[in-house]
């Protein structure tokens, strides 16, 4: 169990910071950010690449949070667009930039990676900064505040809560296979079997646990009445950066489709 509350306490690790961020109403801090991201990923012009990183840069020191854990967020988003933009300059395009003897690098397809890749390094910036400013759980309350539907606030709330129990329980069978021969980095019919009746098990075990808390909740009045919703309070600087925010995204579509 230890290991689940470091990770939840990893998650919420920036969230008690002060800064201009920390301090924008939660509720309109996702409507700015949300704006922001929307507008990145419909920009198409690879001029515009350095105003969005320039944007991004700003939001992120004003945020306060370490650039250290920026990177250690970027690490698995930056594999997966890796593996893919990797084969774009020599696939995509009609502009010949250079050859090596039968490979082909075309203009488009340099573009179009680095669009990709600036794209996806602000939207990921940006969200890691609208969630990593507050607690998980005030960001899923400012969510139902916005009219997000109760029962998927509430799925949400019950993942984040137990999803570290299940891996810790995981962690534990692995463990105990171990001390009883699993090699799991051998590759046989016998490890797979096992393999297989693990993660079975931890299938069944997450069943009975939904079970048990979705009794004890009925039992202290869930479904029966009223959800209790967390009070947020707005004043002139939450509506300013909001504005401002969502002025930069229709500013940027704008030139986007104009320029």
């Amino acid at each position: 169990m230890a290991d689940g509350h470091n990770h939840q306490a990893d998650i919420d690790a920036y969230a008690q910071m002060q800064s201009p961020i920390h301090q924008w109403d939660t509720r309109w801090k996702i409507v700015g950010l949300l704006g922001l991201i929307a507008a990145f990923a419909m920009v198409q012009d690879w001029r515009f690449m350095p105003l969005l990183i320039l944007i991004t840069c700003l939001i992120y020191a004003a945020s306060g949070m370490p650039w250290h854990a920026l990177r250690h967020r970027l690490i698995i988003p930056g594999y997966v667009v890796a593996a893919i933009v990797i084969f774009l300059p020599f696939i995509s395009g009609q502009t010949v930039l250079a050859t090596l003897g039968p490979i082909i690098i075309f203009q488009e397809g340099i573009a179009l990676s680095l669009l990709i890749a600036v794209r996806l390094f602000c939207i990921v910036t940006l969200a890691f900064v609208m969630f990593g400013t507050d607690t998980f759980v005030r960001t899923i309350l400012a969510l139902r505040a916005l009219r997000l539907p109760d029962i998927m606030a509430d799925m949400v709330l019950l993942t984040y809560r137990y999803l570290y129990e299940i891996g810790a329980f995981f962690a534990q069978m692995r463990l105990a296979a171990r001390l009883r021969g699993f090699q799991g980095s051998v590759f046989s019919r016998q490890n797979i079997n096992i393999l297989a009746s693990l993660v079975g098990h931890l299938f069944i075990r997450s069943y009975e646990k939904s079970e048990r808390v979705y009794k004890a909740m009925v039992l202290r009045g869930y479904g029966s009445g009223g959800v209790r919703r967390e009070i947020f309070h707005s004043g002139a600087a939450d509506y300013v950066k909001t504005a401002v925010a969502l002025l930069l995204a229709i500013s940027l579509i704008l030139m986007d489709q104009l320029l």
